[in-house]
């Protein structure tokens, strides 16, 4: 099968790259990024792709010359910001991402709304439904 076949449902090697990044798949991968961006895991692969892009940019400063104080004070500054905001984003990336492959962006909350359904019905039913 060529690699341009429009039958394709998973990105391969060099597309997965650049998806991660940002660009956008063709239609015939829908369900796959639908999973991707909102199925199990979902969170935890965008911090780790996030974290992972970070970690290659802070690798050089690991060869400086220099005692491992000065190596954790010259990266963790940076490593640790990064991994809390991709953690604190993911939610508006991972609802970008769903409405640039043309996908519901409110999706990306699903698993989060089927989890909390139970305390929410246990709410409405004390206090009545919330008012927009």
């Amino acid at each position: 099968m060529s690699t341009d076949s429009p039958e394709r449902t998973r990105p391969n090697a060099i597309e997965y790259v650049l998806y991660c990044y940002g660009k956008r798949l063709p239609d015939s991968m829908r369900a796959w990024v639908r999973n991707d961006l909102a199925g199990p895991g979902a969170v935890r692969r965008t911090v780790v792709r996030w974290s992972a892009l970070c970690v290659l940019i802070l690798i050089p400063m690991l060869f400086i010359p220099t005692t491992l104080l000065v190596h954790a004070s010259m990266t963790l500054p940076i490593l640790i910001p990064f991994v809390y905001f991709s953690f604190a984003l993911n939610t508006v990336w991972r609802r970008h991402r769903l409405d640039q492959h043309g996908l519901d962006p409110d999706i990306a909350d699903e698993r989060k709304r089927e989890r909390e359904a139970p305390l929410r019905r246990t709410y409405e039913e004390k206090y009545g439904p919330r008012s927009r």
